[in-house]
């Protein structure tokens, strides 16, 4: 994982990251812009996400989505896009052959996107299904409902997509407005990775198709607040034959010290097969199909969670057996061989998934446009290996505690009060 990563900023203030990798044949172009949900206002609630969509929608070199989406398929590339709350990225992984081309496309969509009227309002019909899908499956919707319990009525609470309300209400105007303020050089990163020359990619692509990035200033996210003294509790009622539920606490940011042992210590409550909350919760109880917990953080806030989806009438013993692990942890230090093994099983993740070149452009894009930091692997995972069962612990014991317990729950129950006496801790 020793990578002789490049950096460089140009002096409109775009930046670049160009990772080159001897052992693949594949390259992947990644376009990050530090924009997202948290950006916006409830008028346009949903226009990052709308906009996401509307970059493949034509340019005047390629006048609409058939026209790009020929252009990847001939080589057979991997194309898409994603939004979430604090980024938007748009990126493009063929053979390492196809480099100029695939940075040709993302970079003409990202600068020179049309944002036809008519594409706006035949997309609307495309959202609003795609609000739908996810409303309907409550695996997905679940986890909206669990951040619109700890953050309410503000950007960190909203979901991505937005209202259908909303979508339907954006006009052209609030894309441009929002295209020409947000997708700014100051705020983008371009990462590279794969089989390339990293000094051709600076001296010569770079500037190339990205030499006319808009210039203008970052602007600054939305703040978030909040505020908590007890337990709550969030019931979406919904005829299903398995209630989904997060159940989770307020934690830290990504910039806390103790982020790293609050990595460890969701590893060891439901990370892989062997957690303590998969073995007890599914394999002794029998209780769920699907268990896990992670760690989830923005620039601001963050919190510890755990999901699973359970018989609608086993879900108050399945809610009980999650806080009792949590207990368990807060109240007695892991062992030192458990401790050992979550930091193997972060090491072995991470190398895993940089062994792909889309991967590790998302790696380096990432950290740099949200932490302004670059580490390596190696660094990463030092601060992983130096944690201390003690660390653990004092993360357990911090954030394990009743003002800081939420619960999200879809399901056949209309009662919350009843969900809200069980969460003890």
């Amino acid at each position: 994982m020793n990578y002789d990563f490049l950096l460089h900023q140009y002096d409109n203030g775009l930046r670049l990251v160009v990772v080159p990798m001897k052992s693949t044949q594949t390259v992947t172009v990644l376009v990050l812009v530090g924009t997202g949900s948290r950006y916006e206002t409830k008028e346009i609630n949903g226009i990052s996400h709308f906009l996401e969509h509307m970059m493949f929608k034509g340019t005047d070199k390629r006048p609409n989505t058939l026209d790009i989406a020929k252009e990847l398929d001939s080589i057979g590339a991997e194309y898409n896009a994603f939004t979430g709350k604090e980024y938007t990225g748009y990126y493009a992984k063929a053979s390492s052959e196809n480099l100029d081309l695939i940075i040709d496309v993302i970079s003409d969509i990202f600068l020179n996107s049309k944002l036809d009227e008519k594409e706006i309002e035949k997309e609307k019909g495309v959202i609003i299904e795609e609000i739908n899908l996810y409303l309907d499956n409550p695996t997905r919707y679940v986890g909206d409902l669990f951040e619109n319990l700890l953050y309410g009525d503000q950007p960190l609470g909203w979901n991505i997509t937005g209202g259908k309300d909303v979508v339907r209400k954006l006009n052209r105007n609030n894309f441009v407005d929002y295209f020409n303020s947000h997708y700014v050089a100051k705020d983008t990163i371009i990462a590279v990775a794969g089989n390339i020359d990293k000094e051709k990619v600076r001296d010569e692509l770079v500037p190339k198709f990205f030499g006319k990035a808009r210039a203008g200033d970052k602007l600054n996210r939305l703040p978030a607040s909040e505020s908590q003294t007890k337990p709550e509790a969030l019931v979406h009622y919904k005829k299903t034959d398995q209630t989904n539920f997060i159940l989770g606490v307020r934690a830290f940011d990504m910039f806390s010290p103790k982020l790293e042992a609050a990595q460890i210590l969701s590893v060891i409550l439901g990370g892989g097969m062997s957690s303590r909350l998969f073995i007890q919760v599914r394999e002794r109880q029998g209780l769920a199909y699907q268990v896990s917990s992670s760690l989830d953080l923005y620039t601001d806030k963050g919190y510890l969670g755990t999901q699973a989806g359970v018989n609608n009438d086993l879900v108050e013993k399945a809610i009980v057996t999650v806080l009792e692990e949590y207990k368990k942890i807060k109240e007695n230090i892991a062992p030192e061989e458990e401790v050992k093994k979550a930091k193997e099983f972060i090491r072995g993740k991470l190398v895993i998934a940089l062994e792909s070149s889309d991967d590790l452009a998302v790696f380096y894009a990432n950290q740099w446009l949200l932490k302004n930091e670059t580490l390596t692997p190696e660094e990463k995972l030092d601060k992983i290996m130096k944690v201390r069962v003690e660390d653990v612990q004092a993360v357990a014991n911090e954030i394990f505690r009743p003002e800081k317990l939420n619960l999200a729950l879809i399901g056949p129950f209309e009662d919350k009060e009843k969900f809200e006496k069980l969460l003890e801790i």
